[in-house]
């Protein structure tokens, strides 16, 4: 049976999801790019068109319930159903467990965690009846190996891969598959911010000495997206460098 496929990647415009939507609209597929500002969704639908793909990009907040539907909505009246999913979106609010507040905590884990819940049960009914699907969850070193000051991080990251596996074996029979990419050290704008110091110690603990490309963690994911991953389901792919083995 031939599915269109139909891509949404959630905060699409900048770093990882930007490198993401660049690789799946470069191998065809109809993109629909997520950012939470009119720059970002600019930045997204420019790339679409740079690509000559099909899509664009909206303006939407993952923690948004009420904005889920009608981006849902919006997806099928324009193209049809979503067929891969990439939960991507996230943020950070590092602070030691001691010092950090409620609001961080519940602010991280809401963001990383409970909103992919949200997200991918809109989505999923629709790849139930279809019968085809791919679920494409990006989650983090820190997510298997910890990190001290990312508690809420390292937690919402580490309930992924539970939540990523246990969906894997409910929605298997439709043929659909639910797997998680954790990066490590990827070089973005958000790691450019370093310093140099910082940025050297980082690498010192890499195996394979540099961090990543937004190029090399996308292809993977797109990997995942393709019919050559058939028959991969419930699995975690470390994109690290070595640095977590």
């Amino acid at each position: 049976m031939s599915v269109t496929k139909i891509a949404l990647v959630t905060g699409a415009n900048r770093g990882i999801g930007h490198g993401i939507l660049k690789s799946l609209a470069s191998r065809g597929y109809i993109v629909i790019g997520t950012s939470r500002s009119k720059d970002g969704v600019s930045l997204i639908e420019n790339t679409l068109k740079e690509h000559k793909t099909q899509g664009f990009g909206t303006i939407f907040d993952v923690k948004d319930k009420d904005a889920l539907v009608n981006l849902n909505d919006k997806i099928k009246e324009k193209f049809g159903s979503v067929s891969i999913l990439v939960n991507n979106a996230g943020i950070t609010m590092d602070n030691l467990l001691i010092r950090m507040s409620e609001e961080e905590w519940s602010d991280v884990v809401d963001t990383n965690l409970t909103s992919i819940y949200r997200i991918t049960k809109e989505f999923v009914k629709d790849m139930m009846k279809a019968r085809f699907g791919r679920v494409i969850n990006i989650g983090s070193v820190v997510g298997v190996s910890g990190n001290a000051g990312q508690a809420n991080y390292s937690a919402a990251k580490s309930g992924l891969l539970g939540f990523s596996k246990s969906l894997a074996k409910e929605v298997a029979s439709r043929n659909i598959t639910v797997n998680t990419v954790s990066p490590g050290f990827i070089d973005t704008d958000m790691t450019n911010k370093l310093k140099d110091q910082q940025k050297q110690q980082l690498i010192n603990a890499i195996p394979l000495g540099r961090m990543g490309s937004t190029e090399e963690l996308a292809k993977v994911v797109c990997f995942l997206a393709s019919e050559d991953a058939s028959y991969i389901t419930g699995e975690n792919i470390n994109v690290n460098g070595g640095l977590y083995m």
